[in-house]
């Protein structure tokens, strides 16, 4: 059975997966992931903290490529 809250796991899977796409996709999934977590505000907090994490991850690889010049 799959956690509801995330894992160091699911923070590497990220991370790696972050690392392989591209900045069009980066973005996508980040606003995806933020609407995800709108969606869950008020009704499931662990599940908003878990898309706010995910969120996060993804949103730190595009700033860091941003930051970089890439």
């Amino acid at each position: 059975m799959k956690n509801e809250y995330a894992t160091p796991e699911d923070f590497a899977t990220w991370e790696a997966r972050a690392k392989t796409m591209t900045d069009a996709e980066l973005l996508y999934t980040v606003r995806d992931c933020q609407q995800a977590e709108a969606a869950m505000r008020g009704w499931n907090p662990i599940k908003e903290g878990y898309y706010s994490d995910q969120a996060c991850t993804y949103g730190m690889e595009l700033t860091r490529r941003r930051r970089q010049g890439r």
